[in-house]
């Protein structure tokens, strides 16, 4: 089965609360690879590749209420891998 993307923007208060360490903890804990960025706008975007079943559960914990800071709301879009990233890098 072909790996897949998932590119997800996450709002709230997840900027200077150590909120891109965790997510790139939880998606090497999942062996993803992909990156947790900074927005200008004060959202993180998260992107990551793997198997569909591994970012479906990066997504959930995204969702899941025990990430540092608060999370307000996460988008999803989700594609075919790209085959971009060699690890997972907090930007």
């Amino acid at each position: 089965m072909a790996d897949v993307r998932l590119t997800a923007w996450v709002r709230g208060r997840v900027q200077g609360v150590g909120f891109r360490w965790w997510v790139r903890s939880r998606a090497l804990e999942l062996g993803l690879v992909g990156a947790a960025t900074n927005l200008a706008d004060g959202r993180v975007e998260v992107t990551a590749e793997g198997p569909r079943e591994r970012c479906e559960e990066l997504f959930r914990l995204l969702n899941g209420g025990s990430t540092p800071g608060r999370v307000e709301s996460v988008t999803q879009r989700w594609s075919d891998a790209s085959g971009a990233f060699s690890g997972f890098a907090e930007r």
